[in-house]
């Protein structure tokens, strides 16, 4: 009998290897790293995917931003349940056998911290005066080096809402993917009513959630690096093989791991197994294989 494995994979596996994100590109990218994923499924492994959706909801942004004057711009949940059934799509295609896309919406904190002061980044750069013009809408935006974005909130996940019917899916045989994107964002107003929230919830935080909630055993998440490093780009860089949650922790805690790239996948790492996770995987794509037998990547470990 295989592993349950829960796969995040990062926006590289999604776009072409310099970032663009035409259909064509983005086709080639999920077909390349379903071929990973199928060699796991094949050697018996159950398989569950998450996947980001950072460009794509750039370029859905963007298309608001320009068209603004015409048609009303779609709130951001709205976009991220649209990007995830347009990834979940190719990679179902991709996959081509018994595997499913659920919808997911993730549950967030109305009064989270994050929705005070958002600092997330999306969509491209634009003048000062074009982001005064988007500041109209409702939309916050900040100066940045190369001009001003408009930034989010990026508050904690704190459930996967449609984690029973992923579940249910995964224990019938289904390769599911859900929680796309960190999930659709909804918080629940007075009334307690759910409603979508402007939000990106980040999408390795929300795998550690999802992951638990369907019993995986291992959970991997596959980014461009073969493995976490500290001191990265530097003389004493050290590449991080097999490592104990509280070992890792500490590194963490020091701020080896910056907050913009690899530091939200080693706090993901870190809950998962913290929380009860067998193990958790950083590893590249192309060594996922590898990663569930144990034998690539930063495997943390109790």
């Amino acid at each position: 009998m295989g592993e349950r494995v829960l796969i995040a994979l990062g926006g590289n596996a999604m776009t072409a290897p310099d970032g663009s994100a035409s259909p064509g590109d983005q086709r080639r990218a999920v077909e390349d790293a379903m071929r990973h994923v199928t060699m796991l499924i094949a050697a018996g492994h159950q398989v569950t995917l998450t996947h980001g959706n950072g460009p794509q909801v750039g370029n859905l942004v963007l298309k608001n931003q320009i068209s603004a004057d015409v048609v009303p711009p779609v709130p951001l949940d709205w976009c991220g349940a649209q990007t995830q059934a347009t990834i979940g799509t190719l990679i179902l295609n991709a996959l081509d056998g018994r595997a499913v896309v659920v919808v997911t919406r993730t549950l967030v904190d109305p009064g989270d911290p994050a929705f005070q002061d958002p600092v997330k980044p999306i969509g491209r750069y634009f003048t000062e005066a074009e982001a005064r013009r988007f500041e109209k809408l409702g939309e916050t935006w900040r100066r940045f080096d190369r001009g001003w974005r408009r930034v989010v909130a990026s508050p904690e996940p704190l459930e996967i809402l449609d984690a029973p019917a992923v579940a249910a899916l995964v224990a019938a045989g289904f390769t599911v993917v859900a929680a796309g994107g960190g999930g659709v964002p909804v918080a629940r107003d007075g009334g307690g009513r759910l409603r979508g929230v402007e939000a990106v919830i980040d999408k390795d935080l929300a795998a550690a959630v999802l992951a638990h909630a369907v019993q995986a055993t291992t959970m991997v998440i596959a980014t461009d690096v073969p493995q976490a490093v500290v001191g990265f780009g530097t003389a004493d860089a050290r590449p991080i093989g097999h490592i104990t949650a509280a070992e890792l922790r500490v590194l963490h805690a020091a701020g080896y791991f910056a907050g913009g790239s690899m530091g939200p996948k080693v706090e993901a790492a870190l809950r998962f197994v913290e929380q009860g996770g067998e193990r958790s995987v950083i590893t590249s794509l192309e060594a996922i294989g590898a990663a569930v037998a144990g034998e690539a990547g930063t495997v943390v470990r109790k």
